[in-house]
């Protein structure tokens, strides 16, 4: 059995199971054991668990897994059974070598938006298969006391982007301003929510999200009344595989903006360039400068929840320079 001496949730050391604020937070205070009685690396368990997947209905590349908490256990929810929770382990395509630690990246990453940067995030942690391995666990925002409350529809479904044929592609289209403008739409208090939205987009690209496209963005209908869905899907694509392009969408923040004179030579975003999409979208100056002012440096408790993480020592130094990368880019100066 693995041994664990950080919490698998909040990253803080001396724990050898969830951590109280763990507990509180991902599991509604109840004690839960961190490990799951089933091994996603063996063929046999991969094939229970993809009839699992009948019983889920979120998107996504990644297999996704229904489940619940049973006497203080995670299990697979059962056919019919109504999940509260979702696992992520590993993807089963072995092409990406460095695929095993995709679920402590993911992790780590949310983390880091919930803990260092305020953002609201879906509650989540990490638990263990019978081999060891990390699996993503996050509890399901649109379920609460067991209850399905309201629906979730991603910003692909809310601007009407359909997939044509086969190709998956269309949720990669498009630009951040349209999103932007969905939230003025539907959303009635919505600057405090474009002001979260605003922070998620620049977090993406510091943090090198390159697959924050138009389905991890969600909206939240609640009897009739929308609202900007927690944060989630947050990933250092860029330590896996990278696209070649610094945002998840083609049409990248607006085609309403000029560039500055730093893309125009490089190619990569500047802080002048979220400026500008903050304008776009109807943010205050001064309360966009006071979320791009928490990205001119890098904190030292971003380190610290990477050392603490549980991506291994060639991952975390990856993670490293790809956000030390990110922040030169992004505090470079351009008239």
């Amino acid at each position: 059995m693995k041994t664990i001496e950080v919490c698998p949730s909040t990253l803080r050391p001396g724990f050898t199971h969830y951590s109280p604020h763990a507990v509180k937070e991902l599991f509604d205070g109840a004690a839960v054991l961190p490990f799951i009685d089933i091994d996603f690396e063996n063929e046999r368990d991969q094939q229970l668990a993809v009839e699992n997947m009948n019983n889920i209905s979120i998107s996504g590349a990644q297999e996704k897994f229904s489940a619940v908490i049973d006497s203080g256990k995670i299990r697979l929810a059962h056919i019919g059974e109504q999940a509260t929770y979702i696992l992520k382990p590993a993807p089963f395509n072995l092409s990406l070598s460095t695929r095993k630690q995709i679920p402590a990246n993911e992790h780590l990453t949310m983390q880091i938006a919930s803990q260092v940067y305020g953002i609201r995030t879906a509650s989540n942690g990490l638990c263990f298969s019978r081999g060891g391995q990390p699996v993503y666990i996050t509890k399901r925002f649109d379920v609460i006391n067991g209850m399905k409350e309201g629906s979730q529809e991603d910003f692909a479904t809310v601007l009407q982007m359909t997939e044509e044929g086969s190709d998956s592609n269309f949720k990669y289209q498009g630009n951040y301003a349209q999103i932007a403008d969905a939230i003025k739409q539907f959303v009635p208090a919505w600057m405090p929510q474009m002001e979260q939205f605003f922070k998620m987009v620049v977090f993406n690209y510091l943090f090198g999200n390159e697959d924050a496209h138009m389905k991890n963005f969600s909206l939240m209908n609640r009897n009739g009344e929308y609202f900007l869905a927690p944060a989630y899907d947050l990933i250092n694509t860029c330590i896996h595989i990278q696209s070649g392009s610094d945002l998840g969408l083609v049409g990248g923040l607006s085609p309403d903006i000029e560039p500055s004179e730093e893309y125009a030579r490089t190619g990569h975003l500047c802080r002048l360039d979220f400026e500008r999409f903050a304008e776009r979208i109807s943010l205050p100056k001064k309360r966009a400068a006071q979320v791009l002012d928490m990205f001119m440096t890098m904190p030292q408790a971003v380190y610290t929840l990477i050392d603490n993480s549980y991506l291994n020592d060639k991952m975390k130094r990856s993670y490293k320079r790809v956000i030390e990368e990110r922040k030169n880019r992004f505090i470079r100066k351009s008239e």
